[in-house]
């Protein structure tokens, strides 16, 4: 163990750190992990008077990166292991509960598990801290903020949000496209609300920064506390966004239905399109999952179409040595073949993929029909039922324990900052540091070689 006394500060760039340990730990260095706080806590949680045992502190951490290698290392560099401050109920709290009132946006796309999240937030601020009057729910998206689309907000209670979870997509809507920041803390003020829920992802969180500055700028007392939701599982400094398991079970359902199509013809292809612009999670996740896939294709990993090591000609193999395939495709795989339509984006700036499925779909029947082969292509785009339903067991639990970790966040006047899952700890991440850069699937990592061994596939590659 390093003395206290002969121990660094916490580094949080790269260029706070000695540069052999830079280059022992990598990327995982260039994190920042202080949290903003709106003061001093200064009122005891009414937590507090119910006997709760289970409190912790801003000491207590949760190290970035658990390899016995890494610690040793920083050990020996006499240097503190990079940490995040863990989630949970602080004995002493910033905001009095009695004056606090809390409001609670969803933004971007659908994501099971959403309407848990609102429960979870409702819940604890009314049964845990009884906070003023209901939870305001702000109508589809930024916009409910802003006058001019005259969206009323909705008032939450426990026995409005009572079952909630047991359906898909969010009772509060959701949009896309920014809003004018300037508006949205003016509407906060206005509703005199104290603590603002952001549940969204990359885009949403990046709204959330630019508010949470802009609140700063005025020197107002207001809570932002965002919570990860993308289906993509893409956000950064999450092990794992609330949906994804869902979303894995949903995709390895309509997997099965393509290896049952494809087996029940001769030289049938299944092919199936899965959620995942950036990210090849759900599709990869899903092949580990069945052991049926033949191929899997994510952005993350280029392939050739042609050529001897191309995906036609080695799907062509498989054809004729077992005479059935299953392919599954991430949506934002191969988009070099479909990149017609990168002009065009959507209301939050998100560049329109082009469509690899129905590409895939168009390509297969054309190659065989060109070499005179006979084959079968079943096409299954599961995209907006994967994204629309409940969530399952797993993801009701993990969004309650997210709902629940940002509510005390609030209370003990955290701000600018998202409650993450991180190496088995509930922990909060400043909100900069999460949208610094995208997760991706490691085409070096012990996952992607368990893609490979169970589909056998090659690279795909000519060279």
């Amino acid at each position: 163990m390093v003395p206290e006394s002969d121990k660094r500060p916490i580094p949080n760039t790269p260029s706070d750190l000695p540069n052999d340990l830079i280059d022992e730990v990598g990327d995982d260095y260039d994190i920042e992990t202080g949290i903003a706080s709106l003061g001093d806590v200064r009122i005891e949680s009414p937590l507090v008077k119910r006997q709760y045992s289970c409190f912790v502190s801003d000491e207590d951490r949760v190290l970035v990166n658990i390899s016995n290698r890494y610690i040793q290392k920083a050990c020996e560099l006499k240097s503190q292991p990079l940490s995040f401050e863990m989630a949970g109920p602080r004995s002493r709290i910033y905001f009095d509960p009695a004056k606090t009132r809390c409001a609670v946006v969803t933004c971007g796309g659908l994501c099971p598990g959403i309407n848990d999240v609102i429960r979870a937030i409702v819940m604890t601020s009314h049964y845990s801290y009884n906070a003023a009057g209901p939870t305001i729910g702000i109508r589809y998206g930024l916009r409910g903020f802003i006058p001019r689309y005259g969206l009323p907000v909705m008032e939450l209670t426990p026995e409005s949000v009572e079952r909630i979870h047991e359906y898909g997509g969010t009772i509060l809507g959701s949009s896309r496209g920014g809003q004018p920041v300037e508006e949205i803390v003016d509407a906060l003020i206005r509703l005199n609300v104290n603590v603002l829920f952001m549940i969204g992802g990359d885009g949403t969180f990046r709204a959330g920064s630019r508010i949470a500055e802009e609140i700063a700028k005025r020197g107002l007392k207001i809570s932002v506390i965002a919570v990860p939701k993308t289906i993509d599982n893409d956000v950064y400094l999450v092990s794992k966004t609330f949906g994804f398991d869902t979303a894995v079970e949903m995709a390895c359902e309509a997997i099965r239905c393509a290896h049952t199509e494809a087996v029940g013809a001769p030289n049938c292809i299944g092919l199936v399109k899965v959620m995942g612009r950036y990210s090849g999670f759900i599709a990869a996740t899903a092949t580990n999952a069945l052991r049926e896939v033949n191929f899997c294709l994510i952005p993350e990993s280029d392939f050739d179409l042609e050529g001897e090591g191309g995906l036609l000609k080695v799907l062509e193999a498989r054809l004729r040595a077992r005479g059935h395939a299953v392919v599954v495709a991430a949506e934002g795989a191969g988009q070099r073949y479909v990149s017609g339509v990168k002009s065009v984006t959507d209301p939050s700036g998100n560049v329109k993929l082009g469509d690899i499925g129905l590409f895939l779909r168009d390509t297969f029947n054309s190659y065989f029909d060109k070499i005179g082969m006979e084959a079968f292509v079943r096409y299954i785009d599961p995209s907006y039922i994967v994204r629309s339903v409940p969530a399952n067991v797993d993801d009701r639990l993990y969004c309650a324990n997210l709902g629940q970790n940002a509510v005390h966040a609030a209370m003990a006047g955290k701000t600018d900052m998202m409650v993450s899952l991180w190496n088995d700890r509930y922990v909060h991440v400043p909100i900069n540091a999460a949208i610094k850069r995208r997760k991706q699937v490691n085409l070096d990592s012990r996952f992607w070689l368990s893609v490979l061994e169970s589909t056998g596939q090659s690279a795909l590659k000519n060279s």
